[in-house]
């Protein structure tokens, strides 16, 4: 393969969509971080980077009456063990508790606690802001269309 067919490697979709979720996601972080509603503790760990995307997926599929950690796991695409250090972290931040199922009393719920409902309007807020933002970026047009592909894409199978 000659170094001039090698191109593809940084303009493929893929690697587009990952790049433009870093940013997304970098600039929601930052907009928590400076966030007046955010616990300073949680706006001091966000600020100093100790706050990670990979802590938005806790935000991002912990549902409001609690979810459990093989459900958080499965919705975010990740394996137990890593969800489970993940909500290790919330839970030791305050954003999150861990209480007894009451379908089950052999498992348990992990549930955001009330700083972390704040976290979570907090982030509701910076995703409203970061969206708003990309659209003022590339236009209206361009991220309706940008928003409904995206949509269809997620939601398609692949045929076999």
């Amino acid at each position: 393969m000659s170094p001039a067919d090698d191109s593809w490697r940084s303009t493929h979709l893929g690697r587009l969509l990952g790049n433009a979720l870093r940013r997304f996601d970098e600039r929601v972080l930052h907009l928590m971080a400076h966030a007046i509603d955010v616990p300073l503790a949680l706006s001091n760990l966000a600020a100093r980077a100790q706050v990670s995307a990979a802590h938005i997926h806790v935000t991002r599929h912990l549902a409001l009456p609690g979810s459990r950690l093989t459900d958080l796991a499965q919705s975010a695409g990740m394996t137990k063990q890593a969800m489970g250090d993940l909500v290790d972290q919330c839970e030791a931040w305050g954003l999150v508790t861990r209480e007894t199922d009451p379908r089950d009393a052999r498992a348990r719920l992990v549930k955001f606690t009330p700083a972390g409902l704040a976290w979570l309007q907090a982030f509701r807020d910076a995703v409203a802001q970061a969206e708003a933002e990309f659209r003022a970026e590339v236009g209206a047009d361009v991220a309706t269309v940008v928003a409904l592909g995206l949509e269809a894409y997620a939601g398609g199978s692949w045929e076999t």
